[in-house]
């Protein structure tokens, strides 16, 4: 996929959207997507270069990406692509199943009829969608799962945290790492999940949602360790 070139009419396009914001986008996308390699140094001429834009809001973009933990600077080697690691990935996963787990429980006492009614909307949609052979959904925002029910949850340290600080690489390692048999196992666990946050029973939600973490977090550590024995047998 080739690179959009920003320019300074695309830029005043979105009033609500900086240029800096734009480029951070597009870079965020080619790193989750691995379209820049886990591990790659980063240069920060050719990425402006490559947008056509100055290398002013690049390195912003590149700070903020930084923070996302997307982009990790090493000194007197300078920056790169976060590494995908097994031992990260645990970390993260371990992190993320008791924020996560806490979400679901608070969404289960808070969500309105609107956000429910939502949840059940894209449910439906995934399982649709996967019944067509759709591929799974890796898309952010609205269209996630996981987002929807963190700002259900309405606590706003919980949203920083998972969505601000967290959500961005874990979507890195789920789309990378994700094996074909696992969408069908986790639209059902999805559903489970919407079930019990239906009856308000928010300790079911908080288990559920543990397990499903644990089963993700099984499945991409399986599927990242075959990864990185064809790369070594690549290599060799």
């Amino acid at each position: 996929m080739q690179p959009q070139k920003i320019t300074a009419e695309s830029a005043t396009t979105d009033k609500n959207q900086t240029l800096v914001e734009q480029i951070l986008v597009q870079i965020q996308e080619s790193i989750i997507k691995g379209e820049l390699r886990p591990g790659s140094k980063i240069n920060e001429q050719a990425l402006a270069e490559k947008y056509g834009i100055s290398r002013g809001p690049t390195r912003e973009a590149l700070q903020q990406l930084e923070r996302q933990r997307l982009v990790v600077r090493i000194p007197h080697v300078g920056a790169r692509v976060a590494t995908l690691t097994i031992e990260e990935l645990n970390d993260l996963y371990e992190l993320r199943s008791t924020l996560e787990s806490m979400a679901c429980e608070l969404a289960a006492q808070r969500i309105d009829e609107q956000q429910l009614s939502q949840l059940w909307a894209l449910l439906e949609q995934q399982e649709a969608d996967l019944a067509r052979g759709d591929s799974y959904f890796q898309q952010e925002g609205d269209v996630d799962f996981h987002y929807q029910i963190i700002q259900a949850s309405g606590n706003r340290h919980l949203q920083e945290t998972l969505i601000g600080g967290l959500y961005h690489l874990l979507r890195m390692y789920r789309y990378q790492c994700t094996s074909s048999s696992r969408p069908v196992r986790a639209i059902a666990e999805h559903r489970r999940i919407v079930e019990a946050i239906a009856a308000r029973d928010a300790e079911l939600a908080g288990l559920l949602m543990r397990r499903h973490i644990e089963q993700g977090r099984q499945n991409t550590e399986q599927r990242l360790r075959q990864l990185t024995a064809q790369e070594a047998s690549a290599v060799s």
